[in-house]
């Protein structure tokens, strides 16, 4: 069963060749005996699934069913899930269960999906390898020696291992596409205020967008369809049209204008994964698209400025961790100083600490105008590269992580080299536009993504292109041993 597609597992349960509670049985007996290896899930919610399992095995004894009723799915714990434990990897919020769901989790039990379980992440969503969480790192199902990147780690995992048929991630700064090619899934990013942020706990307000984690561009689309759209109770959300993603998979591309930038296949990138890109570059030639070399000659300058924006968002976001109204507070505070400094001390990890010592740094009264709003018209110019490229090409390809994973250990001590794993995926959510990611062939037995990125709003397009790809190749039906 955890082999086969939502369609399937959606055909499978309308024709009662298996119940809802059967199917959700089956992924918690594989969590209890596999999570163990990875620590994917946070937490495991077995008997509010099981109780909603009943409930879509009733709604589809009546007849009343959509699509994903009945399929069993995971959130990460960044979303607020009411009677949950919400967490979002941080002891900070280790005691805090939401009173109330988000609105990707609202949407998507109104779909009738059912919720295993909260997955595991970099602490606040800061993070490209899962090493930063409170409760431990998580480990890749295809070598766990390895980590599965970040910060959505514990989804793309879970994924990967067949622990969920789907699983929701947030991305920053490549967090849900950077984990999607180190574990061989495909992950979308949509664009900024496709899918609603409200209830999902805020790092960078600016940068920060919900989206889907699973094993193909088709299992991507049915999610997406649910979560897309407007929401009133969002400032950021927007007001545009959703179509509908599954009617799209099937259009010819033939024509298709693909742009390769070259400061994506230049120094940084491992030769082995270049190779492994260009051969699916040549697979849609043989698709009938068309290739053109575009530049995006601010895209270098990604890194920096995303390291000055997204601190200084978290800075601020992160200060109503106080001790005071909710999360964790320190013990016997001498006063209200000493209460909001150790409990803040206690309560973050070195990395959340790390970025808002510097959001508050480049915020500050001297050195405002020359990193922060440095950083803002810089992110502007990145924004127009894109622009002008979209002037001459439908969509952009190139590698989402410039290696395959890396050991455990390997990089917690050097920032500046976790943080050059989101080189090529930054500039997307600087620039607020739709991307994702999708295995190819593997190096060495480990996983390697293409990243896909598309215009405003283009992500029918985007997942068009992807499910072609999957519909002429296998990597993405691969499973890592001892997961199938």
């Amino acid at each position: 069963m955890q082999n086969k597609s939502i369609a399937q597992l959606a055909a499978d349960l309308r024709l009662r060749t298996y119940s809802s509670v059967e199917l959700t049985k089956h992924y918690l007996e594989r969590i209890e005996r596999l999570d163990p290896r990875l620590n994917s899930y946070v937490t495991v919610a077995a008997d509010s699934a099981l109780a909603a399992a009943e409930r879509a095995d009733q709604m589809l004894k009546a007849g009343d069913a959509g699509p994903l009723t009945g399929i069993p799915i995971a959130h990460k714990d960044i979303f607020c899930t009411q009677g949950i434990k919400t967490s979002c990897g941080s002891r900070m919020l280790d005691n805090f269960v939401a009173p109330y769901d988000a609105t990707v989790v609202e949407k998507l039990a109104a779909a009738g999906a059912v919720v295993l379980g909260k997955t595991n992440m970099d602490e606040f969503a800061m993070g490209s390898s899962n090493e930063t969480s409170f409760y431990g790192p998580v480990k890749n199902p295809w070598d766990e020696t390895k980590v599965p990147g970040g910060s959505s780690g514990g989804s793309a995992a879970a994924v990967a291992a067949r622990l969920c048929a789907v699983a929701t991630g947030t991305d920053t700064g490549g967090s849900i596409r950077q984990p999607a090619a180190l574990c061989g899934i495909t992950g979308i990013k949509p664009t900024y205020g496709r899918c609603s942020r409200w209830g999902m706990i805020a790092f960078a307000s600016s940068l920060d967008q919900a989206g889907v984690m699973a094993r193909s561009a088709a299992d991507a689309a049915f999610i997406l369809d649910e979560m897309a759209g407007f929401d009133s109770r969002d400032s950021t959300s927007a007001d545009v049209p959703v179509p509908d993603y599954v009617d799209a998979l099937d259009n010819d591309i033939k024509g298709l204008r693909i742009g390769l930038p070259k400061e994506y296949f230049g120094e940084g990138l491992d030769a082995r994964v270049g190779a492994a890109i260009q051969d699916a570059i040549k697979e849609y030639e043989r698709l009938g698209a068309e290739i053109v070399e575009i530049s995006l000659p601010n895209s270098p300058l990604s890194v920096p400025v995303y390291y000055v924006v997204a601190p200084a968002e978290c800075s601020s976001n992160l200060a109503r961790f106080d001790g005071v109204r909710y999360g964790h507070r320190c013990e016997n505070p001498e006063d209200l100083e000493d209460l909001y400094k150790r409990s803040r001390a206690e309560g973050f990890g070195a990395e959340v600490q790390r970025r808002i010592m510097i959001g508050a740094y480049v915020l500050s009264a001297g050195y405002y105008d020359a990193y922060y709003l440095k950083a803002q018209k810089i992110r502007h110019l990145i924004a127009d590269d894109f622009k002008r490229a979209f002037e001459q090409v439908d969509v952009i390809m190139g590698p989402t992580s410039p290696t395959t994973a890396f050991p455990i250990g390997d990089k917690m001590d050097d920032p500046v080299s976790m943080y050059l794993n989101d080189i090529y995926t930054i500039a997307t959510n600087l620039a607020g536009l739709p991307g994702m990611s999708i295995p190819v062939e593997p190096v060495d037995g480990m996983p390697v993504g293409l990243q896909i990125i598309g215009n405003y709003f283009d992500e029918a397009r985007l997942l068009n292109v992807a499910h072609q790809y999957q519909h002429a190749t296998h990597w993405h039906q691969a499973a890592p041993t001892g997961f199938e």
